[in-house]
């Protein structure tokens, strides 16, 4: 799917990572005008690499020399050619519905709306439809290069004036980022009022992405995560099939040295699991689902009220009953 056009509007609302203050854009770069600051922020490939350096576990060189951070820059077509030949255990549930939601709040509120995707150099599951609406005019950011990359930004500063989005999405996101609350405050900030998030983060899933794979959220505590927020919606968007199939890849795996072992076992482990997923098409929904889901999400809009934690243990929805 080709990568949407983008107005280039949100460019006046960038805003310095370090200092959030105002930026100078010229062909060397972009300079924060905050007195005490200063800062100058690189751009690569007409992108531009807005990093905080002092908050953030990477740094600008990264880029500007175009290392490998969250994912390989490096496209193998045969290993993709034969990634697609062997069967996903993966099964995102509820993401095409709820993206179908979150499209008509969107335009109910702004016929047309601004949305940030944090780690969008890449299209997220059950995204497609949603990322053709025309009327949606869409800032796709990441800590990674990819075909879809308009912006280089960490979450946790986010390089955005307040209250500039109607939307923001942050699909496999909040598991790879070391402070999780610090880019929800973030979230929050840049949303508009009433402004609209959507987040899916995983529960039951293996260590993935490496050394940038830090945190794992059952439902209430994912509820907590987002308590600034009033909930629309929320529940298991991968089931309990899809988390039993990506614990037996794992635990075959531990047993491997090597990693063309680990390989071999991965092709092994998804031909005798993958069935497994579609038993989530009838779970996905049962209160025990999200005791033991591989995935849950959160449909919110920005609030004035924090929930609290006596309210928070009101929420539980799952089978585990006390």
């Amino acid at each position: 799917m080709q990568k949407p056009k983008s107005s280039k509007s949100y460019l006046q609302s960038l805003r310095c990572p370090a200092c959030n203050s105002p930026l100078n854009h010229s062909n060397d770069g972009l300079t924060c005008k905050g007195e005490e600051c200063r800062k100058i922020f690189p751009v690569k490939d007409d992108i531009p690499i807005l990093i905080n350096e002092t908050r953030s576990v990477f740094a600008i060189d990264d880029f500007m020399s175009k290392r490998n951070t969250t994912f390989s820059l490096k496209k193998n077509k045969i290993k993709d050619f034969v990634l697609r030949l062997i069967p996903d255990v993966s099964e995102n549930i509820n993401a095409k519905q709820n993206y179908k939601k979150l499209t008509n709040l969107l335009l109910k509120q702004n016929s047309s709306p601004r949305v940030l995707i944090i780690g969008g150099s890449i299209m997220g599951k059950g995204m497609e439809v949603f990322m053709l609406n025309p009327a949606i005019d869409f800032v796709e950011s990441d800590v990674s290069f990819g075909e879809r990359t308009m912006l280089i930004c960490d979450a946790h500063d986010l390089p955005f004036a307040d209250q500039c989005f109607d939307g923001v999405i942050a699909q496999a996101v909040l598991e790879h980022v070391t402070d999780p609350y610090r880019c929800v405050d973030e979230i929050y900030r840049v949303l508009k009022t009433k402004g609209l998030v959507y987040a899916e983060t995983p529960f039951l899933q293996q260590v993935h992405m490496g050394p940038y794979d830090f945190t794992r959220f059952t439902h209430l505590g994912h509820r907590r995560l987002f308590r600034k927020f009033d909930e629309i919606e929320s529940g298991a968007t991968c089931g309990p099939g899809m988390a039993l199939a990506w614990a037996y890849q794992g635990f075959l795996q531990s047993f491997a040295r090597s990693n063309a072992l680990k390989k071999l076992i991965f092709i092994f482990a998804s031909f005798t699991s993958f069935y497994l997923k579609y038993f989530d098409y009838y779970l996905i929904d049962k209160p025990g689902a999200l005791d033991s889901a591989s995935g849950i999400y959160f449909m919110g809009s920005k609030g004035d009220n924090l929930l609290s934690d006596q309210e928070l243990i009101k929420l539980y929805k799952g089978a585990m009953q006390i």
